[in-house]
């Protein structure tokens, strides 16, 4: 079996792309499971945030299983192919399970070392193994990338220099004005990174904080925290005319003001420059709102390099997290290999058994008159016997399994005793009922164009 990442983010995709792979929470079970039941898939996670989406499936094999997921990709997001192929990333095996270290401990975010993606991560595993579709694989490797992030950040000085993508909005205002003393901001929507922010802006000096969501109950809420004024999003336009500067960040899937609205408010502005930065996903303002005259436009993407300078500090920082996920790959790598080598041990130790058992019960028929005593006391000294014939044999190829050529040595051992074969005995019943599923259905799949393409690498088969 293979682990494979398929995903775009902030550095392959513009947000007008990224955003229409956004996955709404009302739609993660439906979509979860309809990734699972793609070919070649055997465990999923799906990873759905403000600058990425990403799928972590485990399949039976990498040839052909690109062509499914994006199949996947194309029919749930209602998007060809064509389209969104070019801002792709494909990572396998060694190279997705670094890629999962490095994005749960927050060195691939934009801003790095950030430790919201930590929750998200962690939110999207406990959320697949709910819904049944994390097995053996992932219910390990996503609990160890967890823990790894956990302890990344309460060893390192990482988070000690704020850096966020609030932090960095309200970075970007503070170039635009100077200062915010005196000046009016409007936050809309009240999530948790709207709380981020109104902290960030209410520390700087900003002079009155107006959030208007969808319900005013938290919009009052947030509000109140800070001296603020509260408001709906459908009297947003209104709460314009106070406004110097707005910051949007709602979970809207379609725009919240449009350049009609923010047009109509400027006329009411008596020339006053308007600023709005843009930090959803899907965006919450019509990109066209920065053609009005006097109005000043930024999105998501425009806050990458903000605070360059406190990047620097954490980049330090992230060396040393490098080093922890070096080897937490190491020991990931261990555990598959042990994997592998359990099932072997239990198959000779049953194939032991079972000889030692029948030696057992011929050898007392033909000694029908053998005392009870005597007969435990052959049992037990030819088990003890047995035992202590595979110990070294057992410690042998434990030690090999972990060494570069294990699957070979596994292999060879299995031959010898006569063993099942080795990829039988590598996985366990459930795991080899569901190979055995998704093989057949791969099967079904031979007509396909793409399937007779040479196996020359995967990435270029299928990509």
């Amino acid at each position: 079996m293979h682990i494979v990442v398929v995903g775009m983010n902030y550095r392959t995709a513009p947000v007008e792309i990224r955003e229409k792979f956004a996955l709404p929470e009302s739609d993660w079970q439906e979509a979860l499971l309809q990734l699972r039941q793609t070919k070649s898939v055997l465990e999923c996670v799906m990873v759905s945030t403000c600058n990425r989406t990403e799928l972590y499936v485990v399949v039976d094999r990498l040839h052909m299983c690109g062509y499914f997921i994006r199949s996947f990709m194309e029919q749930w997001f209602d998007i060809p192919r064509q389209q969104f192929t070019p801002y792709l990333y494909i990572y396998e095996d060694d190279q997705a399970v670094e890629h999962l270290f490095r994005v749960t401990s927050g060195l691939d975010s934009m801003v790095i070392g950030e430790t919201q993606i930590l929750g998200q991560i962690r939110s999207a595993f406990l959320f697949a193994q709910k819904q049944g579709t994390t097995g053996t694989w992932f219910n390990t490797l996503f609990k160890q990338a967890i823990t790894l992030a956990k302890r990344a950040h309460a060893e390192t000085n990482i988070n000690d220099n704020a850096v966020s993508v609030s932090y960095a909005a309200v970075e970007l205002g503070k170039r635009i004005f100077g200062s915010f003393h005196g000046k009016k901001v409007l936050i809309l929507g009240a999530g948790k990174m709207s709380e981020l922010t109104v902290k960030h802006l209410y520390a700087n000096g900003a002079a009155e904080v107006m959030v208007a969501n969808r319900t005013l109950e938290r919009a009052e809420q947030l509000a109140k925290q800070f001296n603020g004024r509260a408001g709906t999003l459908d009297n947003a336009s209104l709460l314009l005319r106070d406004a110097d500067i707005v910051i949007s960040s709602t979970g809207a899937k379609d725009y919240i003001l449009s350049a009609a609205e923010v047009e109509q408010a400027m006329k009411n502005r008596r020339s006053r420059p308007l600023f709005l930065i843009d930090i959803a996903v899907p965006r919450d303002l019509d990109p066209h709102i920065g053609d009005v005259s006097n109005v000043f436009l930024y999105d998501i993407d425009d806050l990458e390099g903000i605070v360059e300078s406190n990047l620097a500090i954490r980049r330090k920082e992230a060396a040393k997290i490098e080093a922890l996920i070096a080897d937490e790959l190491e020991a990931f790598h261990q555990w598959l290999k042990m994997l592998g080598v359990t099932p072997v041990i239990r198959a000779l130790q049953s194939k032991a058994e079972r000889i030692h058992q029948d030696t057992i019960e011929s050898l007392f028929n033909k000694l029908p008159d053998m005392s009870e005593r005597e007969a435990k006391l052959i049992r037990r000294l030819t088990k003890s016997m047995l035992n202590q014939m595979m110990h070294d044999p057992i410690l042998q190829i434990k030690e090999l399994a972990a060494e570069k050529d294990g699957e070979d040595a596994l292999r060879f051992f299995s031959q010898i005793f006569a063993l099942e074969e080795p990829e039988a005995a590598t996985f366990s019943a459930e795991e080899r009922e569901a190979k055995h599923t998704t093989g057949k259905a791969s099967r079904e799949t031979e007509s396909d164009p793409e399937r007779a393409k040479p196996a020359l690498s995967w990435a270029a088969v299928t990509w």
